[in-house]
């Protein structure tokens, strides 16, 4: 007995030494990382508003992961009537986005675009929407927006998430975020998607969205709207990369694509400069020479999403995480830039455009800066 007491007591004085060990490690950790908590005392609609902002993260980086997940599931452990009504459900999904791009013609379900919670998420930074001009229901538009951000939270919430400041302001046309063509081949996530009014940004899905019928009468126009109104995030992934709070750079000098689709439509082009956009998030420091930039763009490359090292914080705490920091956000819409239609738009005329839509974001941000950026003296807009 005494040769397991001295154990006992050995064990005990070695756990007692692990203890102290750790509480000095979390000391250390938490000294250098300054953690930075939040109140006990929160009120409960700000709670909901962090709520709602965490939902929109993790169902914006776990949506994807999930649907392969189910069908995979299914898959295996459903049985063989379950298995051939799921493939035909994806023989289905593959053959409707090759002959009609996933196109929805409505606007989705209305209760998921606007409802309790994705009310509390505009309010949680809060999101602005302003209107300097007029946009009549009685043609489409195609809404060249900047910048892309980590994941462009602001046109997402006013043309995706919550709708209903975008439908006072401008009635009778719908709005529609464009997202990568690939998320509509993934089972189950698609019908989320098109449910949320969002749409391909391919060549076939934007034409088609464009050129719809502004005839009332038309059965495409059923739901009471008579236009379409398609948010392209231009600079993409690419520009994604540089993103940090107080640096507005934008991937547009080689982006020509957007133009030639408005001018085929003969659709007016509306530039929108979100700003606050880059100050959500944060991401470990990649600049352009660094192997992290390397790696990041190589990726991007091969799958056209750029994996990105997010700094923002958590349900408790402001100082790391994946939720978006509270950071006033103001999407302003311009002016439409007219174009002429072409069925081949001329090199030199697609140039003219370009160029037009480049003075209006130059114009937008000289004019707003000073209202809605701090220190916007010492900011610059860098157009790559």
């Amino acid at each position: 007995m005494t040769v397991l007491e001295d154990q006992l007591q050995n064990l005990k004085k070695s756990n007692k030494k692990i203890m102290e060990f750790s509480k000095e490690i979390s000391k250390e950790i938490s000294s250098h990382m300054k953690i930075d908590w939040a109140p006990v005392h929160v009120p409960p609609r700000r709670r909901i508003q962090t709520f709602a902002a965490g939902c929109y993260v993790y169902i914006f980086m776990f949506l994807p992961f999930i649907s392969l997940f189910l069908t995979v599931f299914f898959l295996i452990y459903l049985d063989y009537i379950g298995r051939a009504l799921l493939l035909v459900y994806l023989a289905y999904i593959y053959f409707d986005h090759k002959k009609h791009a996933s196109a929805v013609k409505s606007n989705g379900w209305m209760f998921l675009r606007n409802n309790f919670i994705t009310s509390h998420l505009r309010d949680y930074f809060p999101v602005e929407l302003i209107k300097t001009a007029e946009l009549t229901p009685d043609r489409n538009y195609l809404v060249a927006s900047f910048p892309h951000g980590i994941i462009g939270t602001g046109v997402t919430i006013n043309m995706g998430k919550n709708i209903k400041k975008w439908l006072e302001l401008y009635p009778g046309i719908r709005p529609k975020i464009a997202t990568l063509d690939m998320h509509f081949y993934i089972p189950f996530m698609r019908e989320v998607l098109r449910r949320w009014g969002l749409v391909s940004c391919s060549k076939q899905s934007l034409l088609h969205y464009l050129n719809v019928s502004n005839d009332p009468k038309h059965r495409d126009n059923k739901d009471g709207f008579t236009a379409n109104a398609v948010a392209l995030l231009v600079g993409g992934a690419e520009e994604s990369l540089d993103s940090h709070p107080g640096r507005y750079i934008l991937t547009l000098k080689n982006r020509k694509g957007f133009v030639k689709i408005a001018i085929r439509s003969g659709t007016p082009i509306v530039p929108s400069f979100s700003f606050g956009e880059v100050d959500i998030f944060d991401q470990v420091a990649n600049p352009p020479d660094s192997m992290l930039r390397k790696f990041q763009s190589f990726v991007k490359h091969l799958t056209g999403v750029s994996p990105l090292i997010v700094l923002g914080r958590g349900f408790f705490q402001y100082t790391f995480g994946f939720i978006p920091q509270r950071r006033h956000i103001v999407q302003v819409m311009g002016a439409p830039i007219e174009v002429q239609q072409m069925d081949e738009p001329d090199t030199k005329y697609v140039n003219e455009i370009h160029q037009k839509v480049i003075d209006s974001l130059n114009e937008m941000f000289e004019k707003y800066k000073h209202k809605y950026i701090q220190n916007a003296d010492k900011t610059k807009l860098v157009i790559h």
